[in-house]
């Protein structure tokens, strides 16, 4: 186990608390961070996309023009893929995108992700997120603190702080059963409470 510094937020050392190796120290493989985010992404998509065919578009009870004579090919009806308005031809139907990652991968993507948060030196371990509900006192702690975007990661998610918290458009506050790879990395750095470490040792840790 590695001994990080634990600081308040005037960047000031308060304690120390130690880091599970096998959870903030592995071997970062980048095609494990792509696999998670792939599947988070995907899992997100809405699917609703939808386009008509041709018995769905209105009209078409009448046959446009007369067989022959007219100069033009032959048509059916107005409903038809080649004419204007009409139906389209192998067009995207809602859809499910959303599909199975095996759990030992998620928790492996998590351990990968706060590992190299942890090589980057991005990783900040705090005594405490509480808070009176004042948006501008959380931002004042974090530009105090020096980062421009973060996730924020506590023990148990408070109301206050979360709300405070949500009209900051470059962080996002959660409780450890909230934390994800795709914010983690999106956000550049991560903010977590000293009693959080355990409760992200459990989440992700290697099942033994």
């Amino acid at each position: 186990m590695a001994s990080v510094d634990v600081i308040g937020w005037d960047k000031k050392k308060v304690g120390s608390v130690d880091l599970d190796a096998s959870v903030f120290d592995i071997v970062v493989k980048k095609e494990i961070l792509q696999t998670v985010v792939r599947w988070q992404l995907a899992c997100r998509r809405q699917g609703t996309h939808k386009a008509k065919n041709r018995g769905e578009v209105s009209g078409g009870g009448k046959k446009p023009f007369k067989q022959k004579g007219t100069g033009n090919a032959r048509q059916g009806s107005i409903r038809s893929p080649l004419m204007p308005g009409g139906g389209v031809s192998f067009g995207p139907e809602p859809r499910d995108y959303s599909y199975v990652l095996p759990k030992k991968m998620k928790r492996l993507g998590l351990r990968t992700a706060l590992s190299f948060l942890k090589k980057e030196g991005r990783l900040m371990v705090v005594d405490s997120m509480a808070s009176e509900g004042k948006t501008k006192d959380i931002a004042k702690r974090l530009s105090g603190l020096g980062v421009a975007k973060a996730v924020l990661i506590d023990a148990e998610t408070d109301e206050k702080f979360s709300r405070a918290s949500r009209n900051l458009a470059k962080y996002r506050y959660y409780g450890v059963e909230g934390m994800n790879v795709y914010d983690l990395l999106k956000y550049d750095t991560a903010i977590i409470t000293k009693d959080s470490v355990k409760k992200i040792v459990e989440r992700c840790g290697e099942v033994k």
